[in-house]
């Protein structure tokens, strides 16, 4: 569940080809909008109470994290809009010069690909020794 929630703020990606065009950065999307998330989980954690499914806030806390992890990654070298929908205030660590054709060798040759591939690695590691 934690995997699929890491991925869910990509999902705009699908409109982002399919329906945009790629007119409008995927990351200006409300699937980027950490506050989005804040309120979905806060109206989740609520209907589970009401409901008295107390016992499923965990999943809710898993969900939410791994989403805000998603959304700290892109910060690193993507603008992240933390504040909107009150800002539009884009934050990142790092810029990522254009040097490079196509497009994507950019990303790939900067040293942030190679912390992000560390991490998949770590991971990949972490869940190996845990079924062993």
């Amino acid at each position: 569940m934690g995997l699929i929630f890491s991925l869910a703020p990509d999902l705009d990606l699908f409109y982002f080809y399919l329906v945009d065009g790629r007119r409008t950065p995927h990351h200006d999307y409300w699937t980027h909008a950490p506050l989005f998330w804040l309120a979905a989980a806060a109206l989740t954690v609520l209907a589970l109470s009401l409901a008295g499914k107390r016992q499923y806030l965990i999943f809710v806390g898993i969900a939410f994290a791994n989403v805000l992890l998603h959304l700290f990654l892109d910060s690193i070298a993507a603008d992240i809009r933390w504040l909107y929908p009150f800002s539009d205030i884009r934050f990142n660590l790092v810029e990522i010069p254009a040097r490079y054709q196509p497009w994507y060798l950019n990303f790939i040759l900067h040293w942030t690909f190679a912390a992000e591939m560390a991490i998949c690695v770590a991971a990949v590691w972490a869940w190996g020794s845990e079924k062993v």
